[in-house]
């Protein structure tokens, strides 16, 4: 037997998700895919998988059956847990049948990335098993009591070990995007307000779109135009002048002027911002973005470092290890 990872606890808006549904885009098809694409990687290059468990603020909890799995987590600051001691939020690790991981929002970030070393067995849907909710491709979100069973189990660290990965790191610096195919269809002094303002991600925000709150946007002259094709990070304008990014879920396409596109190196970032984190722009031009785009991508394929965690000086711990090196009689 290969082994289960059991989903003991799940909050909303916990999927699983692969690379994406690519190729289908001209029949209506959304790639779906993970929020955040390097954290996605991370956590499964680390642990050896084709896909991973995607959590939100929501948070969940794992256990496995019939097999120690090996399993990877990356994402935002989560606050992981295994057996209820603390993990580091990108971490690897031996997840025993008996061991219970969890996973709950910590002090930053909105998705967290749980990868199963091996291959699921679990049938794909046009070539992909990311899960896209409201079309209803792919499985189903996960809850408590689902199991995803493995045809093959990769082989477990023999202790956790922490993760670190450069790319995975939170900043506040102004999020690089390129002129959107649609960007005169605004007044120059639009584009500055755009770009000049502090934008706020808000409420009305889930893996289709995030909704910025700030300025309104002015339209030269209408709002409407041929609905073409959009990517992953296209901000539409709609005619309420607030911004609309798309993300992962987004629609194959839309009918609003695009201003803006983020540059690919940075969507991770803006995918990781919570509602309420506020956020702005800066424009960059083709050779930046694609300098900086290569940037990430050599830094995926270089991997994230491996190393033993420290461990946590409590009463217990210290109680189990032999620190006392020799006794010295101070009277002699």
């Amino acid at each position: 037997m290969s082994g289960r990872l059991l989903i003991d606890a799940a909050g909303p808006g916990v999927t699983l998700q692969d690379a994406g549904r690519f190729g289908h885009s001209r029949y209506g098809v959304t790639p779906a895919g993970p929020m955040d694409p390097g954290a996605y990687l991370a956590a499964t290059r680390a642990a050896g998988a084709d896909s991973a468990v995607e959590v939100s603020l929501g948070g969940a909890a794992f256990r496995a059956e019939g097999a120690t799995l090996c399993v990877a987590v990356a994402g935002g600051d989560f606050d992981i847990r295994l057996d209820g001691r603390p993990l580091p939020p990108a971490c690897l690790l031996p997840l025993a049948p008996d061991a219970r991981l969890v996973l709950r929002a910590g002090s930053s970030g909105a998705w967290c990335y749980v990868a199963v070393g091996g291959i699921l067995d679990l049938a794909p849907t046009l070539g992909s098993r990311a899960t896209h909710a409201r079309s209803g491709l792919g499985p189903k979100p996960l809850a408590a009591g689902d199991a995803l069973r493995l045809a093959e189990a990769g082989p477990p660290p023999l202790a956790p070990l922490a993760l670190t990965a450069p790319w995975l790191a939170p900043s506040d610096a102004p999020i690089g995007v390129l002129p959107g195919p649609q960007a005169d269809y605004f007044a120059s002094d639009e584009i500055d307000a755009f770009l000049n303002a502090r934008w706020r991600i808000g409420a009305r925000s889930d893996r289709m779109a995030y909704r910025l709150e700030g300025p309104a946007i002015r339209h030269l002259s209408g709002h409407d135009i041929v609905s073409d094709g959009v990517a992953m990070g296209a901000i539409q304008i709609p005619g309420d002048g607030a911004p609309l990014a798309l993300m992962a879920d987004r629609q194959p396409t839309g009918g609003y002027p695009k201003i803006a596109t983020v540059i690919g190196a940075h969507l991770g970032r803006l995918a990781q911002l919570r509602p309420g984190d506020d956020l702005s722009f800066r424009a960059v031009d083709w050779d930046e973005a694609v300098a900086a785009r290569c940037a990430y991508v050599a830094a995926i394929e270089a991997g994230a470092t491996r190393a033993p965690l420290s461990p946590e000086l409590t009463t217990e711990s210290l109680l189990t290890e032999n620190l006392v090196g020799g006794v010295v009689n101070a009277i002699d």
